[in-house]
């Protein structure tokens, strides 16, 4: 079961060491036959990607791409008040992300100097959607709302299809967020033919969302081909707790997020032994009853703890050390430490504040860096989705008085060529 230190300060600390270590690495056969179903794809096209469907699902479809009416027909399948809820999340996650859309901009100076930024969306994404036993239209929502307000122009999805038939609530999630165009086909082998292109699938420029193992070192190996969003580990959740957090909603929180992978990571913090005490004892308890039981109970027996630490401040400590996923504060006066976490994906204020509010329904983006990478990294957003270009134009009279500076610095580098660049201009006067 769940490992509980109550005694803090060392003991909590090497704890909070080991859990750093915490890692998923593909092996090197799966990096070994991922590669090779990329150089087959990238040699072989279309051909190769039917072979590898009929190998992994068992069939190839009729077309890789599901025809618009298909995609339609499919989506009416699903449950009205399902398609309901998905309406109002999209909403949700519109609005939030709409706020983070920047303008291209330009500035002048009083010598006709002309300088500024061009922002604009990628031309081509492909989003990848897993359409097995882990099947989430909410991340269709995710990465494709952003993708749409960034102003990409064309958005393709990939979905593998199982038993012959597409996921209903995929394709229903992709009306809803405005996908172009699905692709019946998945897992390495998809994003190959995302990356490389084939007779009948465009290269794209960005490949997003979740995958297995596969689908990730793909995503990795291909870096360079294209943009990614991220290399995406184990789910995470971190819980800041005090005294008057609930245990039945910190056990119920810790295993939200615990059901995910048997190698996802639950960890609590709270300055209460008696907080920590009782929600070990409903972590026993609520786990009876919920369907994937058995992953949650490899997942804290392995990377779950519950930790006594000294103090709210210690407790902050391990969080900006551990840089979580997704950080809960489950606090009397929670804003008081917003200031103070500088390294999470998206944190949680307050006793009302589920992860899986995030994971669904207010807004914000549920795409997150994972194994300590939000020191450095931030949420899918907007910006994921658009390139920027500077531009410069300088009059004569503009570049003349800079022309020294200029071959100065260039010839400090001893790169000549830049200074001649510059210098035939002002000889030319």
């Amino acid at each position: 079961m769940i490992k509980l230190v109550t005694e803090g300060g060392a003991s909590a600390r090497e704890y909070v060491r080991l859990l750093k270590e915490r890692n998923r690495e593909a092996g090197r056969q799966v990096e070994a036959a991922v590669a090779e179903i990329l150089e087959t794809v990238r040699r072989g096209g279309d051909g190769a990607v039917r072979a590898y469907a009929a190998q992994f699902d068992g069939a190839a479809p009729e077309t890789l791409e599901l025809p618009r009416e298909k995609v339609e027909e499919l989506a009416a399948q699903a449950d009205p008040a399902f398609v309901a809820s998905l309406k109002k999340a999209a909403a949700n996650i519109r609005d939030f992300h709409a706020r983070q859309k920047q303008q291209s901009w330009f500035t002048t100076r009083e010598d006709g100097v002309i300088m500024g930024q061009r922002v604009r969306g990628l031309k081509r994404v492909g989003l990848y959607v897993p359409g097995g036993t882990a099947a989430y239209p909410s991340s269709v929502l995710m990465n494709a709302i952003p993708a749409k307000i960034a102003g990409v122009g064309e958005l393709i999805m990939a979905t593998p299809v199982k038993n012959g038939k597409p996921n209903p609530d995929i394709m229903a999630a992709a009306l809803v967020a405005g996908v172009d165009r699905v692709l019946q086909v998945g897992g390495a082998h998809a994003v190959a033919a995302l990356a490389y292109g084939t007779e009948s699938i465009p290269k794209v420029d960005k490949i997003v969302g979740p995958g297995n193992i596969y689908v990730a070192t793909a995503k990795k190996q291909l870096y360079g081909t294209v943009d990614i969003d991220m290399v995406a580990g184990p789910s995470e959740i971190l819980i800041i707790a005090d005294g008057s957090a609930n245990p039945r909603y910190l056990a119920a929180d810790l295993m939200s997020q615990a059901e995910h992978d048997k190698m996802a990571s639950a960890i609590l913090l709270t300055t209460s032994e008696q907080v920590a005490r009782e929600t070990a004892v409903e972590l026993e308890r609520q786990m009876q009853a919920l369907s994937r039981k058995e992953i949650i109970e490899a997942s804290l027996s392995s990377f779950g703890a519950i930790l006594v630490c000294a103090s709210m401040e210690e407790a902050v400590e391990f969080a900006n050390e551990l840089a979580p996923e997704h950080l809960e504060v489950c606090a009397e006066n929670p804003m008081v430490y917003l200031g103070r976490l500088d390294n999470a994906g998206s944190v949680f204020l307050g006793h009302y504040s589920p992860e899986p509010l995030g994971d669904y329904f207010a807004g914000p983006n549920h795409v997150l860096p994972t194994s300590g990478t939000a020191r450095f990294f931030s949420p899918l957003s907007v910006d994921s989705f658009v390139k920027k270009s500077s531009f410069i134009s300088y009059t004569r009279d503009a570049l003349l008085p800079a022309a020294d500076d200029i071959i100065r610095l260039a010839e400090a580098e001893g790169l000549t060529a830049h200074a001649n660049s510059v210098r035939v201009r002002k000889e030319g006067e």
